[in-house]
């Protein structure tokens, strides 16, 4: 296998699952046809048994090796839209760490979709692809309280991340002591909140 094979299997290792044309935007920028590319790879993949197909999603979608998820898992349009999320905050900057369903202790503690550094801050980031009730929402933040005063995070990090909401809905609800974002698209974060500035 050559470099970018490596890199197309961690990204599927990382994100569970992504199709083709997001693929694309992570591995086949440079080329004159990515389409055609990417299509020759993944086949080629495929066929060593390296990743997992379903030639029903269109466009295809590809699993790593041994997945454990069904084709027709309702988590898949989920994990989908975390890749489009990566793919969306690296067109800006690419985060220097990118972590997926972060795993912060035992069974029910908060388990963030996302804990990145990105432009040298830390986030949790929740994409919120449907609207909660404000109690189930409340749960959520109560459990990213108890872990911020828990102090736990400290043994792995020197400053509690900000949390992020990708939603379509904004929730009124008291965030103290955390700071939160809450906005539709990584393009309303960065005009509304962000000084645009070059990398850092």
């Amino acid at each position: 296998m050559n470099k970018r094979d490596v890199e197309i299997l961690e990204s599927l290792r990382k994100f569970r699952v992504l199709d083709r044309d997001q693929l694309i935007s992570m591995h086949f920028q440079g080329n004159a046809d990515s389409i055609q590319s990417c299509n020759k790879v993944m086949k080629r993949l495929s066929r060593d048994k390296r990743v997992e197909v379903d030639p029903g999603a269109r466009p295809y979608n590809y699993f790593p090796d041994g997945s454990a998820m069904k084709k027709n898992s309702t988590k898949i349009p989920h994990f989908k839209a975390i890749g489009d999320f990566y793919i969306d905050i690296s067109t800006v900057l690419r985060p220097k760490v990118f972590e997926v369903e972060y795993k912060t202790g035992s069974k029910g503690s908060v388990e963030p979709d996302i804990y990145m550094i990105w432009n040298k801050i830390p986030f949790f980031v929740e994409i919120q692809r449907n609207i909660y009730s404000k109690k189930v929402m409340e749960r959520k933040l109560e459990r990213y309280k108890d872990y911020y005063s828990s102090g736990l995070w400290k043994e792995r990090m020197k400053f509690f991340p900000y949390l992020w909401i990708i939603t379509e809905h904004v929730y009124l609800l008291n965030f103290e002591p955390l700071k939160v974002y809450q906005t539709k698209t990584v393009n309303e974060m960065i005009n509304t909140y962000m000084v645009k500035q070059g990398a850092g």
